[in-house]
């Protein structure tokens, strides 16, 4: 019985040898390119001309995060919205989507998305509030060695990825908002959409002694909203010189909530991607990173923070709707949409 027990043992160890290897070959811009061809392949030729670009389109670097109508100056998104999609092509558009995110990045896009429902009966039925008002765009051809990129996008949700050359990619500007911050009532009373992303910035301000605060608070009241806006590119003069406390002055628990903070941000997106980043710039052990804080530090307060690299730049704002309404951002300075990613090649490839 042992032997059996230990021949079993055996067997099932080595099946997950194999299935984890297997999960861990998958190879992230392969399964986003037949994700987006399966997607363009069922469309027709209108929804096609709404939904793929040149990939020298101006449009590509051109991202929004509020309602469609407040979009200037057309007042309308640019991409097919799952509205004009039938549900096989609201399926694929879907499994595009997860090709990128983590589980949990997923889930917390999904759920971003169907606030707006809570949104649409809190303002009486608002048009503009519709969870399927999200538009998917893709620009080039897509390809699993080849240049191209892709956005997921609407009201508080802007997924942008862009793939060089199929080896080197790119997730910024990457947005998550999300109204309510937490839902006051109804069935899904008590929903915090961002908890980490809140939770984790007030208890590293909270933790902080006098002396750290009088580096790390900039000011007593908070931004209206994120510094960076719906901006293409970051304006380095809005940061710099940089402000706020640096990890060095923090101890050791403090650093580790300032860690998993990067982290909250970063691990939206699946694993693969986070590593191939992680290998070309530092994310997660960068040196002079920087946390600044504005506003009250109790839940219910309007506050917004930072965390701010020499490369990258997370923001969070929480100041709108009586402090319940959240913006929350990852961009990077000098690689938004792959701008550094794509300048570099071009180099390469010019000089050969």
């Amino acid at each position: 019985m042992v032997r059996t027990s230990a021949r079993i043992a055996l067997l099932f160890a080595c099946a997950f040898s194999l299935i984890t290897s297997s999960v861990q070959a998958h190879d992230p811009v392969e399964e986003m390119a037949t994700a987006a061809n399966r997607f363009l392949k069922s469309l027709d030729k209108e929804q096609t001309a709404a939904a793929h670009f040149k990939w020298d389109d101006d449009k590509r670097e051109g991202w929004y995060f509020v309602p469609d109508k407040f979009i200037k100056p057309a007042g309308k998104r640019y991409g097919l919205p799952l509205t004009k999609m039938n549900g096989a092509q609201r399926a694929l558009a879907t499994g595009l989507l997860s090709s990128a995110l983590s589980h949990k990045g997923f889930m917390q896009a999904q759920t971003v998305m169907s606030l707006e429902q809570i949104l649409h009966e809190l303002e009486n039925e608002n048009p503009i509030r519709n969870p399927a008002l999200y538009y998917v765009s893709i620009f080039g051809e897509p390809s699993a060695k080849g240049t191209w990129s892709w956005r997921y996008e609407g009201h508080h949700l802007s997924i942008n990825i862009t793939i060089v050359k199929g080896k080197l990619l790119s997730v910024t500007p990457s947005f998550f908002g999300s109204n309510p911050a937490t839902v006051k009532e109804g069935t899904l009373k008590g929903l915090q959409t961002l908890a980490d992303e809140e939770n984790l910035a007030r208890e590293l301000v909270k933790s902080l002694s006098a002396e750290q605060k009088k580096k790390a608070i900039l000011a007593a009241e908070a931004p209206a909203d994120i510094f960076t806006g719906q901006d293409r590119k970051v304006d380095k003069g809005l940061f710099t010189p940089t402000k706020g406390i640096s990890q060095d002055e923090l101890n050791a628990d403090q650093k580790k909530l300032l860690d998993q903070m990067i982290k909250t941000y970063a691990l939206k997106y699946r694993l693969e991607i986070v590593e191939q980043m992680k290998e070309r710039k530092n994310l997660f052990s960068a040196k002079d990173v920087r946390f600044a804080w504005m506003g009250g530090t109790e839940p219910g307060q309007g506050h917004y923070y930072r965390v701010q690299t020499p490369i990258f730049l997370f923001e969070y704002d929480c100041t709108q709707n009586d402090a319940n309404h959240v913006h929350a951002v990852w961009r990077d300075f000098d690689g938004d949409f792959g701008a550094d990613l794509l300048r570099m090649h071009y180099e390469q490839d010019h000089k050969k």
